[in-house]
């Protein structure tokens, strides 16, 4: 376990100094100002919200939003097609990785109370959730909803995302006097959105992951097909349960380890005592020990 813990305190400085990266215009936060140059132009990989203060880039989800939803519609192929290459590359590696709500999430369930686990036929269920969002608020309604200029909203962005509000929408208001006076129904609204997943990570691990976010769906349609897949030699598995258990995302990966909720975090791996599982890319296996960045960091 000391190899497990090892591994997830090095996989979570990742996560915070890639939130830091993607983040790293701090006078935004002291002039309320949002970055605006060139650079604003290119997604970054993870969900980081375009309004945030320190944002170097643009988050992919709103991209493909603004796209979708310009006046002369066209197929975002920038946005899709630089999404589909991380797809095929790691799929859910920046889930597990990179993204910096991931994280605060997993803190979130750190904190010392009884966990929530919910049914298996209801949790099913609402993890088909995140693929409503992506179809509807992400693709559907930026293409059909549009205002008399032809324009329209980044629906998921303005109604459901709780990382624009987090990040963008919370040190906006607080650094603009006419923003705060602007704020009305629909910030106290995503206020809600964003207390209610504050609330239920501390419960359940990573619920925006499992239900809601429409860029982990996207990536998760690429893992039967993707470069990086993770295998498990059935020979050397004894079926002790360890891997499942220590799971962010309530896989098995005895059965199915590459199912779309997989995250890639790389911690069944590090938790199975006889190395059954291992992660592939391209075909070329590698071993526990061999494959991931902490193996070589430690």
């Amino acid at each position: 376990m000391d190899k497990l813990k090892k591994h997830r305190r090095f996989r979570r400085l990742i996560q915070f100094l890639n939130g830091i990266l993607t983040n790293a215009n701090f006078t935004g936060f002291i002039t309320g100002q949002i970055y605006t140059a060139k650079l604003k132009q290119f997604c970054v990989p993870g969900m980081n919200c375009y309004s945030c203060p320190g944002a170097l880039g643009a988050c992919p989800i709103g991209s493909m939003q603004a796209f979708l939803g310009a006046r002369h519609p066209k197929f975002a192929f920038y946005v899709l097609g630089y999404l589909s290459i991380i797809g095929v590359l790691v799929g859910r590696f920046i889930c597990g990785w990179l993204c910096l709500f991931g994280l605060i999430q997993e803190l979130l369930y750190a904190i010392p109370t009884k966990k929530i686990t919910l049914p298996e036929r209801l949790d099913r269920w609402m993890r088909k959730l995140k693929y409503v969002f992506l179809l509807v608020f992400v693709i559907l309604l930026p293409i059909i909803l549009r205002d008399e200029f032809g324009m329209s909203a980044p629906y998921f962005c303005k109604w459901v995302c709780p990382v624009g509000m987090l990040e963008g929408g919370i040190p906006l208001v607080a650094l603009n006097e006419p923003l705060r006076a602007a704020a009305h129904l629909l910030y106290a609204w995503k206020m809600a959105v964003l207390i209610v997943i504050v609330l239920a990570s501390i419960f359940i691990n990573r619920p925006f992951c499992k239900y809601v976010c429409p860029l982990g769906a996207f990536y998760g349609l690429f893992h039967g097909i993707g470069f990086l897949k993770l295998g498990c030699d059935e020979k050397a598995c004894v079926n002790c349960g360890a891997c499942s258990k220590v799971c962010t995302m309530q896989v098995d990966p005895t059965k199915t380890p590459n199912s779309p909720e997989c995250i890639r975090c790389g911690e069944c791996v590090k938790s199975c005592p006889t190395k059954a599982l291992a992660f592939s890319f391209m075909g070329k296996e590698k071993k526990d020990g061999e494959g991931l960045a902490s193996d070589r960091a430690e």
